[in-house]
């Protein structure tokens, strides 16, 4: 992404009333978010869904001079910046919808054809949590999954100081700035953890740090992954919300059930009992849902499952597909589409005749491989 255009698209990002979701419908109807600042105000009113609320303070001289300290921050600190059109952008918070348009990194985090799971719960994470959470990790890590988490207290900091203890690569997502670390008693990780993976944020520098910032951040770490875990939750609690946000994104959800009585397992009960996340009694049970595969001669995660000789008929769109998973492996309903320019609804009609003539086969959380 050129000077300029990232330049643009933080003015963008920082423009007051508009989110993420107008921001991209901006930027996919006018091509670009110079263009969007660039266009005459009564021309973005007459895009569907964009209202004078969201134009009011679209002021380009104000929000290009704000952009231009944040980009100098960033250039003064070598930020790494994913814009979410492009290639670099985490894939799985391409399909989010209120995904950030622009994301911003520390560290050295590399997302390839890993599996991806984040971990959250409660704060005040008890020694039975802490043991659940350390025994979870160690006995995924021969999947070697990137873990994500928040970098909070308790449960947070557990899962991200087991990642590293079983060389796993981690990511903590933010609720502020790069500017800064919270909590501060932290600060002693951070090295370690940009050593393993590193920092996501979508929040600037200049943001002020508000614990409502949390609930924001949540949604980056319920999309990043494909599935998140709830290790422990009272009745209410912010990773009963990352859970929730992981649900709408149609992404899997576990909970560690506890005794009706313990009050940091209310939380997690209650979304088993909702049928809102999957009972997680072994660590086992993860790679079971999800489809991971172990490479019998190197003991490591299988990334493209063996494939049978193809001995039916295919019709043009449907070699599309098949050649789409061939090459990839497993991958969601939403991926197929997007890669192969189709739409979703005939996407999802062309798996169910190839699942009839028996040569693909669906995984959980609507993924689909070749058989």
């Amino acid at each position: 992404m050129s000077e300029t255009n990232l330049l643009f698209a933080l003015a963008l990002q920082n423009a007051p009333n508009i989110g993420d979701i107008t921001a991209k419908k901006l930027i996919s109807h006018c091509g670009s978010p110079e263009a969007v600042l660039n266009e005459k105000k009564h021309n973005l009113l007459k895009i569907d869904g964009i209202g004078t609320y969201a134009t009011s303070d679209l002021n380009k001289e104000v929000l290009l001079k704000n952009a231009e300290q944040e980009l100098k921050f960033i250039k003064e600190n070598n930020i790494v910046v994913h814009y979410f059109m492009e290639s670099s952008y985490p894939e799985r918070l391409k399909h989010c919808i209120d995904g950030p348009i622009l994301l911003f990194q520390r560290g050295n985090i590399t997302i390839k054809n890993q599996p991806i799971i984040s971990i959250v719960g409660a704060r005040k994470i008890t020694t039975q949590g802490i043991a659940n959470c350390e025994a979870i990790v160690e006995r995924l890590a021969a999947y070697n999954p990137i873990i994500v988490s928040g970098f909070a207290y308790g449960t947070d900091i557990t899962a991200q100081k087991a990642a590293m203890k079983n060389n796993l690569q981690t990511i903590g997502c933010l609720a502020h700035g790069l500017n800064q670390m919270y909590p501060k008693v932290h600060q002693k990780y951070v090295a370690d953890i940009e050593s393993h993976g590193g920092f996501f944020t979508d929040f600037w520098s200049t943001d002020e740090f508000d614990r409502n910032n949390f609930l924001k951040r949540n949604r980056i770490i319920a999309g990043l992954s494909e599935a998140t875990i709830v290790i422990e939750s009272a009745e209410k609690g912010g990773s009963l919300v990352t859970a929730d946000i992981a649900n709408s994104y149609n992404r899997e959800v576990f909970a560690v059930p506890g005794r009706i009585t313990d009050t940091q397992s209310v939380g997690c009960n209650n979304l088993i009992k909702l049928q809102r996340a999957h009972l997680l009694s072994k660590a086992e049970d993860v790679p079971y849902i999800l489809n991971w595969k172990l490479d019998a001669s190197t003991g490591s995660a299988d990334e493209k499952p063996i494939q049978k000789q193809l001995f039916v008929e295919l019709d043009a769109d449907e070699k599309v597909v098949y050649n789409f998973l061939k090459d990839n492996g497993k991958e969601l309903l939403d991926m197929i589409a997007l890669k192969c320019n189709m739409p979703t609804f005939r996407v999802a009609s062309i798996l169910l005749n190839m699942e009839l003539k028996g040569v693909i086969r669906p995984l959980p959380g609507k993924q689909f491989e070749v058989i």
